[in-house]
């Protein structure tokens, strides 16, 4: 496959405002192109009454419904239907305004000069699900609830330098920040704002998160644990009714299983984990069906806990990733798909760092390096010192037959090192749940979009007070900890300037390449289909999930 093939190298447009991924060249000369030419994000559909139903497939189950909580991209597929943020990021990098009437900005004055003062006025008639108006003091709560201590938040960055909140009217509010904060537009663009009048009491097992209330265009109808949540159109959402009647998200955790019955039309849209690379080829020919290749912030890693003592040699760390034969990991079971890389941070981004070590398979070196570490082989041929063993689980989503075999092929590349990588997978729902995100696991696979939008900022992943099982407000899961990266972090999310902002970054993704909490293997190119028919469906580079806009999707 040569460059012009990639499906995701293409150019990313660098502004302090405006970002975008532009679309993607298709793999291969019959590939199909995602359509990028919709016209400016508009709420809902706009095509009259709701109408039909359509049903989604997940190879994950959404589990975490109260979206201010720790939750992985799954749940993020129910957040934007029941939810809605402030303003959202469309998929040309322009924030569009939903409970707000405008999005904040120096020039409307909704952001002062120093970034510190900011202003915010509400739409009017907006209602929440259960018929509650929804003000300003709903928006003034979410804040608060992100950094309370007593309450189980997935982010502190930025909230915590939000001050003096006054809830001018039920439209109106105002706060200022401590400090200018850089990514706090992008953060506020995935925040998704929630009921005071439901959390007040206790938010951590409040009714409200098995069965959550919002002011989305979608309303919560029923949930069967382990099959299936059945969404209804809000005919009273603010911006019009959306064009689906009702939205099923099936959960279907065999990948084989879930393509079949997109195939069989059982499904009418294949999202997570979509369409594996060996059946691109056979999909694109499908009848009724469309086949896109959906480009993604997402990077595929091996995830370490740093907190095991397997892995606080950085010697370690190093060794294993010499051992690791990415190239035919990419081209024998990705069928040379997504891009590998050597960092978190996509490609196509302006704060992106070309200059990074590449990585080379050499197991020879890498035998060298524990050697001369004296990590020395057991009576078992497994390496230890210091009465530590090279001996660790690796875990990942049960029934994703593409990760378990690379997993297989790992694990007998590690063990000619010396190494004993033993594999104990969990169904979505466990796997990333506590297990995940309090760091309960040895080494993962895993996936993560580690940007908020397009903004480089990555302190939710990678700060030391971003650590959950160490009571840290983020999803430092990994443990890491690196006062350089704390420094760093800091000083890119208090410039403005995104051409001071890049050399910042380019340090950060240095350090953490040289640390390596993570073997970074490669950048995702996402294979969906949905039935034809469907209109409306978009991807967009600035969301974790494709059903970001389901409010949009329509039968023809």
């Amino acid at each position: 496959m040569n460059d012009n093939d990639n499906p995701i190298d293409k150019p990313f447009l660098a502004h302090p405002n405006r970002r975008q991924f532009l679309g993607m060249a298709a793999v291969g000369s019959a590939g199909l192109l995602l359509p990028w030419s919709l016209a400016r994000q508009a709420l809902a559909a706009d095509v009259g009454a709701p109408a039909g139903r359509v049903t989604i497939g997940f190879s994950q189950e959404p589990t975490v419904f109260n979206p201010l909580m720790p939750h992985i991209e799954v749940d993020d597929g129910i957040h934007w239907n029941v939810f809605d943020p402030l303003f959202f990021a469309d998929p040309q990098g322009d924030f569009v305004p939903a409970l707000a009437m405008e999005v904040p900005t120096v020039a409307n004055g909704g952001i002062s000069q120093d970034g510190l003062k900011w202003h915010i006025k509400l739409r009017e008639g907006v209602t929440w699900h259960d018929g509650t108006p929804f003000t300003a003091e709903d928006v003034a709560f979410t804040f608060r609830l992100t950094v309370d201590p007593d309450f189980r938040s997935s982010r502190h960055a930025g909230f915590d330098l939000v001050q003096n909140i006054e809830v001018i009217s039920p439209t109106e509010l105002r706060w200022e920040m401590s400090k200018s904060y850089a990514p706090f537009s992008s953060i506020l663009a995935t925040t998704f704002i929630v009921p005071k009048h439901l959390l007040s009491d206790d938010p951590n097992q409040a009714p409200f998160n098995n069965a959550p209330v919002g002011t989305g265009a979608f309303k919560w109808k029923e949930r069967v644990a382990g099959d299936h949540i059945l969404l209804e159109a809000n005919s009273d959402y603010f911006a019009g009714p959306a064009g689906i009647e009702e939205v099923v998200f099936r959960y279907i955790p065999d990948l084989t299983v879930l393509y079949t019955q997109f195939k069989t039309s059982d499904i009418d849209v294949i999202a997570m984990q979509g369409i594996m690379p060996d059946h691109y080829q056979e999909a694109k020919g499908l009848s009724g069906k469309t086949v896109v290749v959906v480009p993604s912030s997402s990077v595929e890693s091996i995830a370490f806990n740093m907190e095991r003592p397997q892995f606080k040699d950085p010697i370690v760390r190093q060794a294993l990733y010499l051992a690791l034969d990415k190239g035919t990991i990419l081209d024998a079971l990705y069928y040379g798909l997504p891009t590998p890389t050597e960092t978190y941070m996509p490609h196509e981004s302006p704060y992106y760092n070309a200059d990074l070590p590449q990585h080379r398979y050499d197991i020879d070196a890498a035998k060298k390096l524990l050697d001369d570490a004296g990590w020395k082989p057991g009576g078992d041929g497994i390496r230890e010192k210091d009465g530590v063993r090279l001996s660790f689980t690796n875990s990942t989503t049960s029934g994703n037959q593409v990760r378990e075999q690379m997993q297989q092929f790992v694990q007998q590349s590690w063990q000619e090192l010396g190494v004993d990588m033993q594999i104990s997978n969990r169904p979505p729902a466990v796997m990333w749940g506590d297990y995940w995100m309090q760091s309960q696991f040895d080494s993962v696979v895993v996936g993560i979009n580690f940007l908020t939008g397009s903004d480089p900022d990555v302190s939710n992943y990678f700060r030391s007070d971003s650590i959950p099982a160490q009571n840290g407000g983020g999803q430092n899961t990994f443990q890491y900890k690196n006062a350089d990266v704390d420094r760093l972090l800091a000083e890119g999310a208090s410039e403005q300037d995104p051409a001071k902002r890049q050399p910042i970054y380019h340090r950060i993704q240095a350090t953490i390449r040289e640390d390596l909490p993570m073997l970074p293997l490669f950048q995702y190119a996402y294979v969906r289909g949905y039935k034809t028919g469907l209109e409306g469906y978009e991807g967009n580079i600035n969301t974790r999930i494709t059903t970001w806009n389901v409010r949009q999707w329509h039968w023809a």
